[in-house]
């Protein structure tokens, strides 16, 4: 298990990786919306998930590679396939699953299922022992489900949302508690960035396969998308699993996943200051929620 002694280290990782992503969905909406690159070649949240992925592997490959040589790779086959199936079932599955389910629902609906991730994390780790069942961890993960689900406006917005959608965002969820708890297996035992690597690595090779690079090569984007297109990966995958993966080396599954959840109240509150979008007072309620909830976690050994 994670050093208890220096789970601040791990709130505070867990916190900068959310508000990266904050930044980073505020940012895809102002992309798909159309205000950055109108009357270019529309980039479709498909292609934004490939790149931000692929683009985020090579640098971190060849950063590692070039910093601590080859020898650096060296790992067991059964944590080279943990942590490629991180890549491919944890990362690109909750990547996915979560857009299918925009697609098919709503953004408010895929969220909100999305981050009942907690509860499935907590669950497992008491079934199989390495958690113990507390009063405190049900109330946490209670309170962060719940406070999301305000902080994203869920009961204001309506439940329209076909049963595809649902079951696409409860595979998201799966998915998202997998790679937690997978993850923070694996980072025990190996650096937080050779499994980070792995696990990129695993994830763009699927992509490749579902997207081949020739017709990614043939949207005709321009130089000013493609740079977009790079930053956004440094900013949406590469520096916040660098803060991930390093957070989890310093917190059980489940209080990580309930850190996680800082990210919608990081998304609201850039989208309300950077695109004009409205905060409700119900918004507030559940950004106070799901920051209690990290408080009660914080506090449970």
């Amino acid at each position: 298990m994670p050093a208890q002694s220096h789970s601040w280290r791990g709130f505070f990782y867990i916190a900068a990786a959310t508000f990266c992503w904050g930044a980073a969905a505020t940012a895809g909406k102002a992309l798909f919306s159309g205000r950055l690159f109108s009357g270019h070649a529309f980039v479709s949240p498909l292609v934004l998930t490939q790149t931000r992925t692929t683009f985020a592997a090579a640098l971190l490959l060849v950063f590692l590679a070039v910093r601590y040589g080859i020898g650096f790779f060296r790992i067991s086959r059964r944590d080279l396939i943990l942590s490629l199936l991180v890549g491919t079932l944890g990362l690109a599955g909750s990547n996915f699953f979560y857009y299918f389910a925009i697609e098919r629902s709503t953004v408010a609906i895929a969220i909100t299922l999305q981050y009942t991730a907690p509860i499935w994390v907590l669950l497992t780790m008491i079934l199989a022992g390495r958690e113990r069942a507390s009063a405190g961890r049900f109330a946490a993960v209670l309170l962060a489900v719940f406070g999301c689900a305000l902080t994203i406006d869920l009961f204001h917005s309506g439940l329209n949302a076909s049963r595809i959608g649902i079951v696409a965002a409860l595979l998201a969820s799966f998915s998202y508690a997998f790679y937690n708890i997978a993850a923070q297996s694996l980072v025990t035992r190996n650096n937080q960035f050779k499994i980070m690597a792995y696990a990129l690595l695993g994830a763009t090779v699927l992509w490749a396969v579902l997207d081949p690079p020739w017709r990614l090569a043939a949207q005709n984007y321009s130089a000013g998308q493609w740079g977009f297109l790079f930053l956004f990966s440094c900013l949406s995958m590469l520096l916040p699993y660098f803060f991930y993966f390093t957070g989890l080396k310093y917190l059980d599954p489940t209080r990580a996943v309930l850190a996680s959840c800082l990210e919608p109240v990081f998304a609201i509150l850039f989208a309300a200051v950077f695109v004009q979008e409205g905060l409700r007072g119900s918004q507030v309620l559940g950004i106070a929620a799901v920051l209690g909830a990290v408080v009660i976690t914080r506090k449970q050994a």
